[in-house]
């Protein structure tokens, strides 16, 4: 591991994580979180290099432990006559684009049909085993592959189930996911599948960017000459987990030291009791890497900074982190009631009930003195208003808009109001692109994909992956005369083989237009409308959509977060959006068409799905018909095979229907936006019953 360490933030936390699961992998792995550029993949990749070489079947692709071979291995049964093989322990790295066949292995189907011949083909869980398996950018790894392998993670074994085939074999490695959160999160029920978390970022210090610099320059020069420079620090390392692994099991975590581990999970109200026992397991996995049999304070301190921090998410917006000021208290309230430090009992002599026997009353007795840590005022008093009171939030009655339009174009533009907080997330209804699409798996529309209900079959490009046994035995059997077939075996040919198609879902590009003019302005309303637009962000979080948001006030239109992964930034970006000005209604469609057409070229199988939240009027500059304008550009979208949904947040008891007006030119669903909520689906579906 020959770098800087501390050169970079959290690098020291990070490492320490590694080396916990390094003599721990019942630890449960490491997720390292950091922006680009902060060497995760470089720290990772060393890591290997100092962990202790490992002693192999010969032959073996499972590698299995010559001491105690696995009894289910597929290259197996193993004897004690096999011969052993020592080498490194390996790092295997899973690619992004991986199927789930090339991840837990797959069954030879052509082999088998054509030749009778049970062959299994071991995946990257079995090369894995017994070392090192590493996921580069985790949050962009398909759902279903981190389940598997998190799973795999959590067992020590693999299950392969399919065709009429079960293979299982062993399957213990450290796990380690690096990813940059501003191109996503992953689920808070995969966050807490990882033991462990920790957040790197670059340096600002002048010196220690430096130092990074000179080193890689040094390996870039000669990276024999720095290897060998190195090669001593690095054979001390391998021998500390050494040594920690064998002391290991004669770690002791006391009742008094598992009691401090509860009581710190149950302070930060962390979900399930997974928390407690990966904090527990890395506190005794630290007592053994700094030599001890106990587990002390220090330790729990130590594994809860590195346990707990993304398991207090509660929603996709929350940021991981931990508050030291609550752990220090949960370690000392839960410390055993005989430490002299921590004895409540008063002095002999004195009454507990006893005040200070300065004169003064006691704090929280009720007098003006010390209520709520303020002095007193005289009384009869009042307290004073509150700045935002209920009267400060009334909005003056509004002229009634002329026109179709919505509003006097020569009229002077409102002044531009400060960001209100959006109201509370709620679930929302599925909102869906029509069709069968073919982009990358998620949640949100019908799609074909690796996964799903079986929808037909067709003619394979390469190997088989999914076989359709009932259309492969049709297309063959009409041959068999043909092919001398004379017993009751089926005989196959390539050209026989039908590959199953199937039916799922997949993730969208979800391009938010929101209207943020002054005809949106008023705090309860804007409010609302921010509230709404969380929910279909948190709904896309979910869905494993990509978002964009394009905002338009004053006189133009703005790309107020690029096509990204990353709802929690689009989120920000929302909260912090003041309101005012002119609706410049077609100046966002046709941004959002420039938008749409270039990541149509980006991610041509992805697609997308626009949505405006606006109420309708388009105003600008005096001499123009702004509404004309906007459906033409609504046009433009149409032509282009856009699906949309216009989400129109007029409120009031005169309605004009402009939001319902653009949705007929964007062909696009309309609803109120008081029908987005899914509670209000059902209601519609019983009253429709």
């Amino acid at each position: 591991m020959t770098y800087p360490f501390g050169a970079v933030v959290g690098m020291d936390d990070m490492r320490l994580a590694l080396l916990l699961n390094a003599v721990s992998p019942a630890v449960g792995g490491v997720l390292v979180r950091g922006e680009k550029g902060t060497a995760k993949s470089t720290t990772v990749r060393a890591l290997a290099a100092v962990l202790p070489p490992v002693d192999v079947v010969a032959g073996c692709r499972f590698a299995c432990d010559p001491a105690a071979p696995d009894p289910e291995c597929p290259d197996g049964p193993h004897s004690a006559d096999d011969r052993p093989v020592t080498r490194p322990a390996r790092l295997v790295e899973l690619p992004v684009g991986a199927s789930e066949d090339r991840l837990v292995g797959s069954l030879d189907l052509e082999r088998a049909l054509t030749e009778g011949v049970k062959s299994f083909e071991p995946g990257l869980l079995a090369g894995a085993h017994r070392g090192v398996l590493y996921v580069d950018e985790v949050n962009l790894l398909h759902d279903h592959l981190v389940d598997l392998l998190l799973d795999a993670a959590a067992l020590g074994r693999a299950y392969v189930e399919r065709e009429g085939v079960s293979v299982r074999h062993a399957a213990r490695f450290l796990l380690v996911g690096t990813m940059n959160p501003e191109e996503g999160e992953l689920r808070p029920q995969l966050l807490d599948r990882f033991g462990l978390t920790v957040e790197v970022a670059a340096p600002r210090d002048a010196d220690l960017r430096a130092e990074v610099v000179r080193r890689r320059f040094g390996y870039d020069a000669d990276p024999a000459a720095f290897a060998a420079a190195w090669a001593v620090s690095e054979r001390e390392l391998a021998d500390q987990i050494a040594a920690a692994r064998a002391l290991l099991p004669s770690v002791v975590l006391s009742d008094a030291a598992l009691r401090q581990v509860t009581s710190v999970c149950a302070a930060f109200d962390v979900d399930g009791l997974r928390a407690d026992l990966v904090t527990a397991r890395a506190a005794i996995a630290h007592a053994a890497w700094c030599g001890r049999t106990d587990v002390t304070e220090d330790d729990v301190r130590v594994a809860a900074r590195l346990a707990l921090p993304h398991r207090r998410r509660r929603n996709p917006f929350d940021a991981p982190g931990l508050d030291d000021d609550t752990l220090d208290q949960a370690l000392t309230d839960s410390r055993p009631d005989d430490d002299p430090d921590d004895d409540p009992t008063p002095p002999e002599g004195t009454d507990p009930t006893d005040g200070p026997d300065d004169g003064s009353p006691p704090p929280g007795d009720g007098s003006p003195d010390h209520q709520d840590g303020h002095s007193g005022g005289a009384e009869g008093e009042s307290a004073p208003a509150p700045e935002d009171g209920g009267a400060a939030d009334e909005q003056p009655p509004t002229t009634a808009p002329r026109g179709e339009g919505g509003g006097h174009t020569d009229a002077a533009p409102a002044p531009e109001k400060a960001a209100v907080a959006p109201d509370a997330a709620f679930r929302v209804q599925r909102l869906e692109v029509p069709g069968i699409g073919a982009g990358a798996a998620g949640r949100r529309s019908k799609a074909r994909s690796e996964r799903g209900r079986v929808v037909g079959s067709r003619r394979p490009e390469g190997s088989v992956t999914k076989l359709h046994l009932v259309d492969t035995v049709l297309a063959a059997a009409p041959h068999q005369r043909a092919r001398g077939r004379t017993g009751a075996g089926l005989r196959l040919q390539h050209e026989d083989l039908r590959q199953a198609t199937l039916e799922g879902r997949e993730g969208n590009l979800v391009l938010f237009v929101v209207d943020a003019s002054g005809s949106m302005g008023a705090r309860s309303r804007m409010a609302a409308v921010k509230g709404a637009v969380l929910s279909l962000l948190m709904d896309a979080y979910q869905r494993r959509d990509k978002v964009g948001l394009i905002t338009f006030r004053g006189g133009d239109a703005e790309l107020t977060l690029p096509p990204t992964w990353s709802v929690e930034a689009a989120a920000a970006r929302l909260t912090s959006l003041p309101t005012g000005g002119r609706t410049p209604l077609a100046a966002g469609l046709l941004r959002a068409h420039e938008t749409l057409r270039l990541e149509r070229v980006r991610d041509p199988q992805r697609r997308p799905l626009l949505v405006v939240v606006t109420d309708g009027r388009a105003t600008g500059p005096r001499g123009g018909d702004h509404l004309s304008d906007a459906r033409r550009a609504a046009g433009l979208l149409a032509a282009a095979g856009t699906a949309s949904v216009v989400v129109d947040c007029e409120s009031g008891p005169v309605r004009l229907g402009l939001a319902a007006s653009l949705g007929t030119a964007l062909g696009a669903q309309t609803m109120r936006l008081e029908e987005l909520g899914a509670e209000s689906l059902v209601r519609t579906v019983r009253e429709a019953a």
